[in-house]
């Protein structure tokens, strides 16, 4: 097997690790798809290395997209100025119609393809006919975290919850006999589109397997009131009440919080994947991030599909997510630069069970990474790194992306998987 090893040097270094370590003049070195040293200076290339110049350049992990419907780009601009419950009777009905597997691939190839121009190399996705998103993801290096959609609505893919329960058993079981597998996936899209049984069903499938949890819940008022009058609680308790809220769930919005909702999140040890786009294009309401913060609830940043945000603009969420607090919370400290960073970068790695391998550049970690030009005029003046991230960067930026010690973006043309 050939060899292959990578110097990224001459560029401010982001590892994003636990102590946000940064080098100005840093370098990244790898070896096989995996990250071999990462430090200060500007080291000689040993015979073979393959050099990258990031002078002006800033260097970070991928960006995680913790919560999105990837092949919504297919519906893009069709559900504009709804509110979330018109939003979802338009956009289910257009899907039962129209979708089937090879759709679902076109439009998360298409996806994938916005995703890994961008920066994000790492997505949770929710959605019909999963397979064939996860093969969009490993055509562009985009690693799709993803399983079974459960709901009793009407579904593109025919198959009750009850049949979907009993496939997905066969698969966790099948995982469970391959130690070292991927993290597994159960979805349960909503606490209001399932009866009583059904969500207890999933919470002990999931606890027998140890399988991780996707779930929309608490996006807006109506949904609350309505998820009370089926089930007696509010979402979030309703999660608690049948074992779907753990440490292994990503809890997508939560936007209408109680103060007992915020307690169970963080006991629960869950994550919080917050969207702000779509929660203000669909009126859902801003949620209360510094709140869950300063409980302990980990909070990542989703774009949510491109159906309800038209975009999946990891950058933009950054930086909506670092002002929209602000003025939420009256105080412009109340969350920065560096949580939104964070948010988009190893906390999403960690909601998506991804820690160990993704989210920062540390040695031994998969040599995934964004390569952000910032010498734009939009980038003119002495911002520091943080703020030219968190503030004025756009995926325009992203000069050149690396998925496993491979080149897939250089240059802001895709090199590798595309057609």
């Amino acid at each position: 097997m050939t060899e292959s090893r990578l110097l990224i040097r001459g560029g401010c270094v982001l590892t994003m690790n636990g102590q946000l370590t940064t080098y100005d003049d840093g370098f990244v070195a790898t070896r096989n798809g995996a990250i071999e040293a990462v430090g200060a200076g500007t080291p000689e290339p040993a015979q073979g290395v393959h050099v990258i110049d990031a002078s002006g350049c800033v260097v970070l992990p991928g960006f995680v997209n913790a919560h999105t419907h990837l092949a919504m780009t297919l519906f893009r601009g069709i559900a504009d100025d709804l509110c979330l419950q018109d939003f979802l009777t338009r956009v289910v009905g257009e899907e039962s119609r129209t979708l089937g597997p090879s759709r679902v691939l076109a439009g998360a190839i298409d996806a994938c393809r916005e995703s890994i121009l961008s920066g994000t190399t790492a997505a949770l996705d929710m959605y019909w006919f999963p397979d064939e998103t996860v093969r969009a993801g490993e055509r562009f290096g985009v690693n799709v975290a993803t399983g079974p959609a459960f709901a009793n609505f009407a579904t593109p893919e025919g198959t009750s919850v009850e049949e979907k329960l009993d496939h997905a058993e066969r698969r966790l079981a099948q995982s469970a006999a391959n130690p070292g597998s991927a993290p597994q996936w159960l979805m349960p899209h909503s606490t209001y589109a399932l009866t009583g049984p059904q969500l207890r069903a999933l919470g002990e499938l999931a606890a027998r397997y140890g399988a991780r949890i996707h779930v929309h819940a608490a996006e807006n008022a109506r949904e609350v009131e309505s998820v009370r009058d089926m089930h007696g609680g509010s979402p979030i308790e309703v999660l608690a009440e049948t074992r779907l809220l753990t440490a292994r769930t990503v809890v997508a919005h939560a936007v209408e919080l109680s103060e007992r909702d915020i307690v169970l999140l963080a006991e629960a040890g869950a994550f919080v994947a917050h969207c702000p786009w779509s929660n203000l294009k669909l009126a859902s309401g801003i949620a209360p991030v510094r709140a869950l913060i300063e409980a302990g609830v980990k909070v990542c940043l989703g774009t949510d599909g491109a159906v309800s945000s038209n975009s999946l603009d990891v950058w933009s969420s950054i930086r909506l997510a670092a002002t929209l607090h602000k003025w939420r919370e009256r105080d412009p400290a109340a969350v920065g630069s560096r949580d939104v960073m964070a948010m988009a970068t190893h906390l999403g790695a960690a909601a998506l069970g991804l820690e160990e391998s993704l989210g920062s550049l540390e040695p031994g970690k998969q040599a995934t990474m964004q390569i952000v030009e910032l010498s734009g005029p939009h980038h003119a003046g002495p911002a520091d790194v943080w703020s030219a991230l968190a503030y004025s960067a756009r995926p325009g930026d992203v000069r050149d992306v690396i998925v496993a010690g491979r080149q897939i973006v250089r240059n802001r043309s895709i090199v590798h998987g595309d057609s």
